[in-house]
């Protein structure tokens, strides 16, 4: 085992998207006329746009279709994305992608995120030339939990999963992680709530804890 290839989440590892898909959402939600209960907004954290819609129209019997709601949601989004100033890169995590780049390790991306998102992020933050990949969970079959987009990013990368390491901050990353058995470290920030990181390898809240000399135990 030696790390050869970081697999990395998007949402609340590399950026924080998840306070602007919430004001988009709840924007959405109010144009819709329906009341989402954090419960329930909660337990859809991390998943796709195509399964929250789909939640939503079967749990308040919409008359809209999937493709009505996401664009509505898109729009905000869109908004909010070019606009808000707050939006930035997670602390560190620009520091660590550039530490991995100049020793040689692959890095993929596996993001539940649209494309469309994926390369709105990438191009503001200029990041396009250290990855050699990007998955998008929009465009297979199976969303997070399933391990499916981790399996396919070890297989991008060209690596063994004895040799990736995932980076993910959700239940639902995780846990498609250790179904996918591959190392996964997750990154708890202070905007993390109620995710359960039991099946984590290793819990850091510091992206300078993921530097290669200080994992070197866990990949010799």
């Amino acid at each position: 085992m030696s790390l050869k290839a970081v697999l990395f989440d998007m949402d609340g590892v590399i950026v924080d998207t998840e306070p602007l898909h919430r004001k988009a959402y709840f924007k959405t939600f109010n144009q819709l006329g329906i009341d989402v209960s954090e419960e329930l907004y909660t337990s859809l954290t991390g998943a796709s746009t195509k399964r929250v819609c789909d939640t939503l129209i079967d749990t308040f019997s919409l008359s809209q279709t999937y493709e009505e709601i996401a664009a509505i949601k898109r729009a905000h989004f869109k908004d909010y994305f070019y606009n808000d100033h707050e939006f930035d890169l997670i602390s560190g995590v620009r520091e660590l992608i550039q530490h991995y780049y100049e020793n040689g390790v692959t890095l993929i991306l596996a993001s539940s995120a649209t494309m469309t998102t994926i390369n709105m992020v990438f191009e503001k933050f200029e990041l396009e030339k250290y990855f050699s990949g990007k998955i998008s969970g929009a465009d297979l079959k199976e969303s997070k939990p399933h391990p499916e987009i981790f399996i396919k990013a070890a297989e991008m990368a060209n690596e063994s999963i004895d040799n990736c390491m995932v980076i993910e901050d959700s239940t639902n990353g995780i846990l498609a992680a250790h179904r996918a058995e591959i190392f996964c470290s997750a990154y708890k920030s202070f905007h993390t709530h109620n995710q359960d990181y039991s099946l984590a390898n290793m819990v850091v809240s510091d992206y300078s804890d993921l530097e290669i000399d200080k994992i070197s135990t866990y990949f010799k």
